[in-house]
């Protein structure tokens, strides 16, 4: 009997016991080597034909917050809370429901592991808390628990990695929702202010920092680096804004899409200007009543296919919850749906607007892709995160489930079993109609709403939120995915979560893989196909992204971003 489950991530045919036996040697094989990170730059790092997830730690202490301790840091008296727990994790997080702008900044380790799991080794970006560095160093942090960041890709070339955080020290609180340095936003209750910054990495270990002063108010979630024949540029992914409407014009440029120049220079001699957004959407381009300047764009996801820059949004009241394509030829959605144009290329440069803008914001560049859903937030039924073409036809989509946490006692988990959208998302495209259709969701072995434990995680009932603390998978996340030579792809994800923990973005998540058939266009999933843990956050740290390691080839063989042989 043919083995479905890693059928195709293996370097050579296996009969099926021996998937079974690597597979369950994963799965027992001990983490804790990752807890503290190692790997030495300037030495090959990254090996071609693993994987590579961004994971951070938190530093479990006490002292990092004090009880009635003042926030957000340096807040107006009529902005600040009160905190009502200390630094220890997970109850730091019950301050989040306190404060809005509630995070602290954490270290980040990129883990390289085999397609079935073994750990390989694990690179620790650079930031305050390792030897040498001081605070002229270049650094990184991402905030924990901003569930939307960390987001990996590799380079349109296939030589880097690329990621996304601020400059900033560890353990400094409330830094996601702080301004940046040249777009200020006096209504901002986080009145700090600290760049967000790109990552780029190659396989020898070898860091590279790029400033930005976008996303003012919110995070980068993710960030693509498009070599654009050796003047390479980032494309870029987030949100921006944190105070009141109407947004300052520097937020309001910072939201969403953006492009920027790649900076070889040390982050202490760089002096980024104005954010240079490369693309926005409006709901008016779909006849509906403008609302809040600048949160149409909540983007939380990117890719590029065929020479098409791809974001998804998926979160937050405002815009629409669904999968978009920016229009470099003006002619794509006249009417704000449509299908990319064969032949347009990348876009290179910003968009182009003048200031002072208009009440309505940036002009529209942007198209929901025709037969994805095209209603307003408020009334969505799908949250779509990270998103994978295997081809032309067919798209794979991670839906992070609905996140709710509303009802009491164990309704959270009953909840999230019941979604139907939640899982790994397969779209196909109907050449007969000329639009994008769903053909089922992936969600066996996902066991969605079923409560599972961590070691030294809490169990019982959080007496702050008066749910209980168990995590529990709600959906997925970040996703990145292979051709098979067997007629199958595998997809890698990483889990969302509900809980009772007052920020569910804290909570241990996992890495899962699942085999599908690509020519299954049906509307029924498999029943054999079955998604299978690789690995589980430990206590204190959460998993978010999941990219190839630089040279892999993905053959049979495509680079998912430009389709050509590597």
């Amino acid at each position: 009997m043919k083995s479905h489950a890693f059928s195709g991530i293996f370097p050579q045919r296996l009969p099926s016991s021996a998937v079974a036996a690597l597979v369950l040697a994963a799965l027992a094989s001990p983490f804790t080597v990752f807890a503290q990170g190692f790997g030495r730059p300037g030495q090959l790092q990254f090996y071609p034909g693993n994987l590579v997830v961004t994971r951070s730690v938190y530093d479990n202490r006490a002292a990092n917050v004090t009880v009635g301790e003042q926030l957000p840091p340096g807040c107006a008296p009529a902005n600040c809370v009160s905190a009502v727990s200390n630094g220890t994790f997970p109850y730091i997080f019950n301050n989040a429901p306190v404060d809005g702008s509630f995070g602290i900044t954490s270290r980040i380790y990129l883990d390289q592991m085999t397609p079935w799991g073994w750990p390989v080794n694990s690179l620790e970006v650079p930031n305050s808390l390792m030897r040498g560095i001081t605070g002229s160093s270049d650094q990184l942090v991402t905030s924990y628990s901003s569930k939307s960041e960390l987001e990996i890709h590799l380079s349109t070339d296939g030589k880097y990695l690329s990621f996304a955080g601020y400059v900033a020290p560890v353990n400094q609180l409330d830094v996601s929702n702080a301004n940046t340095p040249l777009a200020i936003d006096p209504t901002n209750p986080d009145p700090q202010a600290y760049y967000r910054a790109s990552a780029r990495v190659d396989r020898w270990g070898h860091f590279d920092f790029t400033e930005t002063n976008a996303y003012s108010g919110d995070n980068q979630r993710a960030v693509i680096l498009y070599d654009n024949y050796g003047d390479p540029l980032f494309y870029a992914a987030g949100n921006a804004g944190n105070g009141s409407n109407p947004q300052p014009e520097g937020v309001v440029l910072g939201a969403g899409a953006q492009i920027y120049n790649f900076v070889e220079q040390p982050e202490v001699d760089q002096a980024p200007g104005l954010p240079t957004p490369v693309g926005s959407f409006s709901v008016t381009e779909l006849g509906d009543k403008a609302d809040k300047v600048g949160k149409d764009d909540n983007f939380r996801a990117e890719t590029v296919f065929n020479n098409v820059l791809y974001y998804v949004k998926g979160s937050g009241g405002n815009g629409v919850n669904t999968v978009y394509f920016v229009d470099t030829t003006g002619t794509a959605c006249p009417n704000g749906v449509g299908l990319p144009v064969p032949g347009a290329a990348l876009p290179t440069m910003p968009l182009s607007y003048s200031l002072p803008l208009p009440s309505t914001g940036l002009p529209s560049n942007m198209c929901i892709l025709k037969g994805f859903p095209t209603n307003l937030a408020k009334t969505a039924t799908l949250f779509p995160f990270g998103i994978w073409f295997a081809n032309a036809t067919t798209l794979y989509v991670a839906d992070e489930g609905d996140g709710s946490t509303s009802g009491t006692g164990n309704t959270l988990y009953t909840h999230a079993a019941a979604q139907t959208t939640a899982g790994l998302q397969k779209w196909v495209f109907n050449s007969t109609t000329g639009e994008w259709q769903m053909a089922y969701v992936l969600t066996n072995g996902l066991n969605l709403g079923v409560p599972y434990t961590v070691p030294g995680y809490p169990t019982g009932t959080n007496s702050a939120t008066n749910l209980p603390w168990s995590p529990a998978t709600d959906g997925l996340r970040n996703i990145v995915g292979k051709v098979n030579g067997d007629g199958t792809v595998t997809v890698w994800a990483i889990t969302s979560t509900v809980s009772g923990n007052g920020d569910t973005g804290a909570d241990p998540d996992k890495l899962v893989a699942i085999t599908d058939n690509l020519a299954n266009t049906g509307t029924v999933a498999p029943a054999y196909e079955k998604f299978i843990t690789l690995r589980t956050a430990g206590f204190g740290e959460v998993l978010r992204g999941v990219a190839f390691t630089p040279g892999t080839d993905t053959s049979y063989g495509r680079n998912p971003y430009q389709g050509n042989h590597w």
